[in-house]
């Protein structure tokens, strides 16, 4: 069923970790459950209906993990809470009895002038009401708390899987419905996870009120009888009838008039969150909108999406009015029609005040928990928009997880290299996630100190066998391996610089106090940001603030500070005039002699400062590597590729060829 978009063809081999670490990952991570198994419609379904069916299963997909929090793997504070929510509940309803008994009782002494028993009574309420008010302020606090730790919980699993090997990533690569993830993991699974809570809480205490006061109203209220045309009709437990009656009517009301609700909350939810990502695009690219003159542009776009945005909440107006017509109507015909219905028996003598006021009390109670549903109808829709959205975001998560552990397609194999190799590619490919291929049978072998440059055509496949390289692109075949005691760094074209002081910016992915600060203002002057080094504490929106060409520099000063044994540098100099960039690449070579080193980039400039450099052509079928060549004396064996290269020929059918 889909997000069916997601069967088990994309695969994710982006970090060295085995099958058994990657299933007790996942078992951490979401309650000890894997993943689903993939559902797929029943072909004879209709378009709508198989629509309805995904909907339904979606929320199936959300339970699946969020229940997780009351199993062995969630938290041990789960049951007692709910447990202590329960009594709480019940207790409070016993509170309510009590209070409606003291109804009865107060109207019955005023109707016989009894000073004594009001007197009395009137202190009696006093103890009731303290403790009817403390167990609804108890019972609020420890529902909020199971609110807030169950969505914590779930949030963090959530997070967990999506940040975990590099998915947060290959969601941009795979088609699917988890548009937005972060307002799925933040607005989105709030309500997920409070409704819920309140829904049941509800239920619950409308249930146990439902029964107790329909006991009380079908002992007070007893039979009613009628004179119809001359003949005799005894109407028992008329009250009980007449409040069950009225509860369907307004229920099923509710129901008719707001059955579009559901979908008209989901949509608009999700007009809410394309507008946010809307602003948030051009608070981001602001620079170059602003470079470029596209105020008008984005303008236009913005008030797109709110338009629909308002249209969404206009028809999210027209669900919320006609459901208050039937709430608002409800409540206030409650009170009168117990009191009309008791009128008779109460004018007969067959009844006393206090009873009268007793049965009234009660009936709006029952009134009051038949219409639950007339009352959080609302809600439960939003819950439903909101839960499904989680749920896809899951799904496409789940997608890629099943994708670890198939050999549907093949997947990129990551594993340690033998010998003193940094680095090895054997029989690399690189595919999209359909299959189609980008880079075909790379073989490579990258030893200790090397510096290797990656040359070729814009669009020959080399960021794509970056990424694969990273671990970032997990779908092709053949394997990715380092050596197993040292440690890689990549350098982007773009680099990542976090919000907080310039001085977390230098230091990340490294917390900001990893170094201390005479050793990271050094790395900044050997970068030629030494400019910098008064503002190093101050917080300020640095990704807005530093320039491309500065930001490039603030990463090789991360280099510098994290001194790795392997670096990846994909187009990370290309904001750099010629002179700049090769004073960071001397800059580098001199304060880390033994690095190695392997480039992505177009500058033919940087051959001077690597050792090698292979090739790539785009191909039909997929990019090959067609030569492999010194550009500096080497004292070690012959790379593979460069062997095969020169015996060709004799080369066994589905090796790499030359170009």
């Amino acid at each position: 069923m889909s997000d069916a978009e997601l069967d088990p063809k994309s695969d994710d081999g982006s970090e060295q970790h085995s099958a058994e670490r990657s299933r007790q990952e996942k078992a951490s991570t979401d309650g000890g459950a894997l993943p689903p198994d993939v559902v797929e419609p029943d072909p004879e379904l209709t378009p709508e209906e198989a629509e309805r069916a995904r909907k339904r299963y979606l929320l199936t997909r959300f339970w699946i993990s969020a229940r997780g929090y009351w199993g062995r793997g969630g938290e041990w504070l789960a049951w007692p809470c709910s447990i202590g929510l329960l009594a709480l509940i019940v207790t409070n309803v016993g509170f309510q009895y009590g209070i409606n008994i003291w109804n009865r009782a107060i109207f019955d002494a005023i109707e016989q002038r009894n000073a004594h028993a009001v007197y009395f009574l009137s202190a009696v309420f006093l103890p009731l009401a303290l403790g009817s008010v403390a167990l609804v302020v108890t019972q609020v606090s420890l529902r909020m708390l199971i609110q807030r730790r169950w969505r914590s919980w779930l949030t963090t699993a959530l997070i967990g899987r999506w940040l975990a090997n590099g998915r947060y990533y290959q969601l941009n690569l795979i088609g699917g419905d988890h548009k937005n993830p972060e307002a799925r993991i933040s607005e989105d699974l709030r309500i997920a996870t409070e409704s819920p809570v309140d829904f049941i809480a509800g239920v619950i205490s409308a249930f146990l009120s439902a029964s107790t006061f329909i006991v009380v109203l079908w002992t007070i209220g007893g039979a009613l009888t009628l004179t119809i045309a001359g003949s005799t009709v005894t109407v028992p437990g008329f009250l009980v009838i007449t409040a069950v009656l009225y509860a369907a009517i307004t229920s099923s009301s509710m129901a008719v008039i707001g059955r579009h609700f559901v979908h008209v909350s989901e949509v608009k939810n999700q007009a809410e969150a394309e507008f946010r990502y809307t602003l948030t695009h051009v608070r981001e690219n602001g620079e170059s909108i602003a470079l470029l003159g596209g105020e008008e542009e984005e303008r236009s776009d913005l008030d797109k999406t709110f338009t629909n945005v308002l249209r969404q909440w206009a028809l999210l107006a027209r669900q919320h009015m006609r459901t208050t017509l039937v709430s608002q109507g409800s409540s206030l015909l409650a009170p009168v029609v117990p009191l009309l219905l008791c009128a008779p028996k109460y004018l007969e003598g067959s009844m006393t005040l206090g009873q009268v006021m007793q049965a009234a009390s009660a009936f709006a109670i029952v009134q009051s928990a038949f219409g639950w549903l007339v009352d959080n109808y609302p809600r439960l829709a939003d819950w439903h928009a909101c839960a499904r959205r989680v749920a896809s975001l899951m799904m496409s998560l789940d997608g890629l997880e099943r994708a670890e552990q198939s050999d549907a397609l093949g997947r990129i194999q990551h594993g340690e290299t033998e010998g003193d190799a940094m680095l090895s590619l054997n029989d690399l490919s690189v595919s999209l996630d359909d299959g189609t291929a980008v880079v075909r049978e790379t073989q490579v072998t990258v030893e200790p100190g090397e510096r290797v440059l990656v040359a070729g055509e814009s669009g020959s496949g080399k960021s794509t066998l970056v990424r694969a390289i990273a671990g970032l692109w997990p779908w092709g075949d053949g394997s990715v391996n380092f050596h197993g005691d040292r440690r890689l760094f990549m350098l982007p074209q773009r680099p990542y610089i976090p919000s907080g002081t310039l001085r977390r910016a230098v230091a990340y992915p490294g917390a900001a106090d990893s170094w201390p600060l005479d050793k990271i203002k050094a790395a900044l002057d050997k970068v030629g940001l030494d400019y910098l080094n008064d503002r190093i504490e101050e917080e300020a929106p640095w990704d807005q603030t530093l320039s491309g060409g500065e930001k490039q520099r603030l990463a090789f000063a991360r280099l510098l500070l994290h001194s790795p044994d392997t670096i990846v540098l994909d187009e990370a100099t290309s904001a750099l005039d010629e002179k700049s960039q090769d004073k960071m690449m001397e800059m580098i070579i001199h304060e880390l002699p033994q690095i190695t080193i392997i480039s992505v980039a177009h500058r033919a400039e940087l051959e001077a400062f690597h050792s090698r450099k292979i090739t790539l052509e785009r191909r039909e079928g997929g990019a090959k590597l067609v030569s492999d060549i010194d550009l500096l004396p080497r004292k070690r064996k012959r790379n593979l590729l460069s062997r095969l290269v020169e015996n060709r020929h004799s080369r066994p059918k589905g090796s790499t060829t030359p170009g």
